[in-house]
């Protein structure tokens, strides 16, 4: 007849089993999202194959795939509210996926300005950032991605410890607003796409910082808890 030990010890290995295969594993989730990330990209390529990118095919690539970055930058910031608002953990497995996809994007951009607008000549890529306000904007966001791309690694992470690796990566709020403050001084008319993507990473910026100053009032109401118990005993 098993002891109560061992009856206890086989409920609780059954039950930790049980767990585990019921915790959704997710594998295709980052495969998913990096191909759903392609698929703008090709259907373009496909476009230009076709002769379809319109009168001025550099400038309509130009400036979609920097709507693509920006896109991303978004869908990236906004994870960590969506764990805020709804407890749900999978948008996390993605962020990193997604703000890479928002760095290669806005690598992609200006690749295409430098190379097929500017055709390699650097004097007037200069001239252009010192002299138009949104090209300087927006050059300075892809220079700040460049640190957060590099240490997007696990490895990257435990050489920085997580106190800097965090500190740096609070740089992504910036980068957002300039991705959006580029696009609004980009266009000349309607400004309603724009402001529209300031709006979503003004409001994920509220949730986290909502978040924030909720947990630490949390951890000030325990502290006070266990301060008044050891005072009682």
């Amino acid at each position: 007849m098993p002891s109560r030990w061992q009856t206890c010890t086989r409920a609780w290995i059954w039950r930790g089993i049980s767990k585990v295969a019921t915790k959704p594993k997710l594998y295709w989730l980052v495969p998913a999202t990096v191909t759903g990330a392609l698929v703008p990209f090709v259907l373009m390529a496909y476009r230009l194959y076709q002769h379809r990118l319109g009168a001025n095919p550099i400038a309509t690539a130009l400036n979609q795939v920097g709507l693509l970055a920006l896109i991303f930058l978004c869908a990236s910031l906004s994870c960590t509210p969506l764990k805020v608002l709804f407890n749900w953990n999978w948008p996390l497995r993605v962020r990193r996926t997604l703000g890479l996809c928002g760095f290669f994007a806005a690598l992609l951009h200006f690749s295409i300005y430098f190379a097929l607008d500017q055709r390699l000549e650097l004097e007037p890529v200069l001239k252009d950032i010192t002299k138009r306000p949104f090209i300087a904007v927006g050059f300075s966001a892809l220079v700040l991605l460049v640190p957060l791309a590099w240490t997007s690694t696990r490895g990257a992470l435990a050489r920085m410890g997580f106190v800097r690796w965090q500190r740096l990566h609070r740089l992504a709020y910036v980068i957002g607003a300039l991705g959006v403050v580029h696009f609004y001084l980009r266009v000349k008319a309607n400004h309603a796409q724009p402001i529209i993507y300031g709006l979503i990473v003004a409001l994920g910026f509220a949730l986290r910082l909502l978040a924030k100053l909720k947990k630490s009032r949390d951890m000030r109401l325990r502290a006070g808890l266990r301060a008044a118990r050891s005072e009682s005993t």
